[in-house]
């Protein structure tokens, strides 16, 4: 009994060591790819500097949005859960307007159930959103941002603005009047 005990509390002790590993390397990924994307890489090709993207960790990738965000001077709340989030990856405040963000890196077209679930979830809370993706908008994902959507995509140049410069073209000088249904970016 004594040693099934014992054996327990070494297996969660490992598992909790390797999420601690885990989420610091995640961090210190986003940090030094963050770095890169404002320094010597920022003037590739979009197409590398997208093809880099889809290729990290995907909880890595959530991270880079977190350190884009802190770097460009905006408080965010990070969420701590990577599974179990409820889809919202964190918070950000803009402008003094809180929007909640989803990070999705995709290689394809992103899904329009994502960005439906994502903009339900955003009306549940009462806030606005960013979903934040390194895919290709397709018409069915812009259909479902309309005119009354509390949404706001942003991928393709104006992903790349973010994550160079800090900037969110068409969403940092219209915090206060966001144009509800209009997508940042184009599609790539």
């Amino acid at each position: 009994m004594l040693l099934g005990l014992s054996a327990l509390m070494l297996v969660l002790l490992t598992y909790a060591v390797s999420r601690t590993f885990l989420h610091r390397w995640r961090r210190q990924q986003a940090r030094v790819m963050a770095a890169q994307l404002r320094g010597r890489d920022r003037p590739q090709p979009p197409q590398f500097l997208y093809a880099r993207l889809r290729a990290m960790d995907p909880l890595a990738f959530e991270e880079l949005l977190v350190e884009s965000f802190e770097r460009s001077g905006h408080k965010v709340e990070r969420n701590y859960r990577y599974i179990g989030d409820g889809g919202i990856d964190g918070q950000v405040v803009i402008d003094g307007h809180v929007w909640l963000f989803q990070a999705k890196r995709y290689a394809d077209t992103i899904r329009p159930e994502h960005v439906a679930a994502f903009e339900n979830l955003c009306r549940l809370n009462g806030q606005r959103g960013l979903f934040i993706h390194t895919g290709r908008t397709g018409p069915q994902s812009r259909a479902v941002i309309t005119d009354g959507s509390v949404v706001q995509i942003i991928s393709g140049r104006a992903l790349l603005a973010l994550l160079t410069d800090g900037s969110l073209p068409m969403l940092a000088s219209s915090a206060n009047q966001v144009q509800p249904g209009s997508v940042l970016g184009r599609s790539i």
